[in-house]
């Protein structure tokens, strides 16, 4: 019977302890751990400044990516392929684009050679 008793004990103690360090440990970081506002106050105004000026564009960002993150969920792929397709995509369309730029500019180039009267194959 003493024995059964010393066991009790132990288990008591190892649950007190268990939930004091369970329900301490965060507790004790959320306590420690400054607010979002505390840091910003101990920023110096110029990096508060740039802080509020960056404010809108992070969050434009974060709204973008959310929405774009969004787009891919509806696929029935996993998101991280529909990204990879779109990014293939926007490359792909990026390419297209720098391709009607420079076309676009030969043209231009073309015409200024014309208009200067200089020979359309040279070079120089």
């Amino acid at each position: 019977m003493a024995a059964r008793s010393g066991k009790l004990g132990t288990w008591i103690k190892m649950l007190v302890v268990g939930g004091a360090v369970c329900v301490g440990g965060p507790a004790l970081v959320m306590w420690v751990q400054p607010t979002d506002e505390e840091l910003f106050k101990k920023y110096n105004p110029e990096l508060q400044k740039k802080s509020l000026e960056r404010r809108y564009e992070k969050q434009k960002d974060f709204d973008e990516f959310v929405t774009r993150l969004k787009e891919y969920s509806r696929s029935d792929k996993p998101i991280w392929v529909a990204q990879e397709e779109a990014l293939r995509k926007q490359k792909q369309e990026s390419l297209r684009q720098d391709s009607l730029n420079t076309e676009e500019a030969k043209a231009r180039k073309e015409a200024m050679r014309k208009e200067s009267g200089l020979s359309p194959s040279s070079n120089k």
